[in-house]
């Protein structure tokens, strides 16, 4: 399971900036952990309260990619629990953005039937797979 995940984050799973538990490292590092706890929590928050507008979700992701370029191009070095912080926000806006290309792609399908087909039939399916996870709006 721990290569399988390595493998899905693209992680390095380095030991400095990777938790612990039992004297056992994780899997992967501390921002991948976050990233995975954050898509897990991401799924019922969309389901039951509702997903971000576009622009709050860009700013979920801005966190992280800040916190990465930093320690990239500087001597800033993130701990690991903010690493984790910014890595859980971004996977709750990585769950967004799917629901976002999900609802994209049915719309350009949509009209790509519309061509071909009824249109009023075309709408009542795209209602359906349009509607199944309603927006709500959290922020924004």
């Amino acid at each position: 399971m721990g290569k399988f995940l390595r493998i899905f984050f693209g992680c390095h799973a380095r030991p400095d900036r990777s938790f612990f538990f039992h004297g056992r490292q994780f899997p992967i590092c501390a921002r991948c952990t976050g990233e995975l706890i954050g898509i897990l929590f991401g799924i019922p928050i969309a389901v039951f309260i509702g997903y971000a507008s576009v622009p709050v979700t860009i700013l979920m992701t801005l966190p992280m990619v800040a916190d990465g370029f930093l320690q990239l191009l500087t001597h800033y070095e993130s701990t690991n629990y903010r690493r984790l912080a910014t890595g859980f926000l971004f996977g709750i806006a990585f769950d967004f953005l799917i629901i976002y290309f999900h609802r994209t792609c049915v719309m350009i399908a949509g009209e790509i039937l519309k061509l071909f087909m009824d249109e009023e039939k075309v709408e009542m399916g795209m209602e359906y797979f349009l509607f199944a996870l309603p927006y709500r709006g959290i922020v924004g």
